[in-house]
């Protein structure tokens, strides 16, 4: 592992964040993570998308009150916003915090002490999806299980331990310099397209299960829909650049979807012809649709009566989107740069 310079008892912090269309969340964001308790050197930096609403405004209006430091971001695509922030950041500690994210008192504290401890590049937690709604409880409960994103430690929790990710992170500024920070040319996938190089590069990423950072999933069925599909594309992309991270896991999806579109197709035309034997692989999707009714069923107490009666068509919508999003991939140019 490369050696890295020994942190100071209380080493400066810069908390980074890209955001953009965040008028309700800005604000309350940055005052959390005033309010976390870190008793040295902090800093917040901001870059500012373009926006449909007040963000900008109020990203000003933070900055003349002396809450924030505001850097331009006119892509508005978060890797390169991020990527500015840190650049204008002065501490030896970078760690990176969403805008409608709730950094929980304590955070930054728990980030240096296991920086210290670990020696590692990278330490961060898991996201909390939260939401009260009957769709977004239930879509809340869907990404926090197995069932919905995998197994990963930064989505289900854990004991603490080197990981290939975690959510969002708090990096040793020299590391994230050492691998060139966060690739800009993936609108997705970042954070695990830049743990994946920092691991490469020899460094350790690791997970904290008590950096639990609360996060409000998107609700209602079409940004669902949006979210996974774009998800799935990026993911592709990942794959694309980095082969050796193609696993099983991120392939279960995609054969889900050629495996039971195909099964579909041959049922129908075995419906024209009369063929019942091909009118029966109508049993592999079958099948699937009831394994993620046993799945919902097994997340039901956690969700409540309402969410766990819609669970089975979100794991559905899950699935099935990031799958086609794989299929599809992104015609990005600039990856082949």
């Amino acid at each position: 592992m490369p050696a890295l310079t020994p942190l100071a008892p209380l080493p400066g912090v810069s908390v980074v964040m890209s955001v953009r269309n965040e008028e309700a969340a800005l604000a309350s964001s940055v005052a959390a993570v005033r309010a976390a308790g870190y008793e040295g050197a902090l800093e917040v930096i901001v870059a500012v998308g373009p926006s449909d609403d007040a963000t900008a405004e109020i990203a000003r209006d933070l900055e003349t009150a002396g809450d924030i430091t505001v850097v331009d971001n006119p892509t508005g695509l978060t890797p390169a916003g991020l990527n500015a922030a840190i650049a204008a950041a002065s501490h030896a500690v970078i760690v990176r915090m969403d805008g409608h994210a709730r950094m929980p008192p304590g955070y930054i504290d728990m980030a240096v002490e296991a920086l210290r401890r670990t020696g590692a590049a990278n330490v961060g937690g898991r996201m909390v999806p939260i939401s009260s709604g009957v769709v977004g409880r239930a879509i809340a409960v869907a990404m926090a299980s197995r069932w919905g994103l995998g197994g990963a430690s930064h989505r289900q929790g854990g004991r603490e331990q080197a990981v290939a990710s975690v959510y969002l992170g708090a990096f040793r500024r020299e590391a994230l310099e050492h691998v060139g920070a966060y690739d800009s040319r993936f609108v997705r996938a970042q954070d695990w397209e830049l743990n994946h190089r920092l691991r490469r590069a020899g460094y350790v990423v690791w997970f904290v299960p008590e950096m639990a950072v609360p996060y409000t999933p998107r609700e209602g069925w079409s940004p669902l829909r949006r979210q996974f599909f774009a998800s799935g594309q990026w993911r592709r992309e990942v794959t694309r650049t980095h082969p050796e991270t193609r696993t099983g896991r991120y392939l279960a999806a995609p054969i889900m979807v050629v495996v039971n579109g195909a099964a579909i197709a041959a049922a129908g035309v075995g419906l024209l012809v009369g063929s019942p034997a091909l009118v029966w692989l109508v049993a592999a999707p079958a099948a699937y649709v009831l394994g993620t009714i046993v799945a919902s069923a097994s997340l039901a107490r956690r969700a409540g009566a309402r969410p766990a009666a819609v669970l089975p068509l979100v794991l559905i919508t899950m699935h099935v989107a990031w799958g086609v999003g794989y299929l599809c991939g992104v015609r990005y140019s600039r990856l082949d740069a």
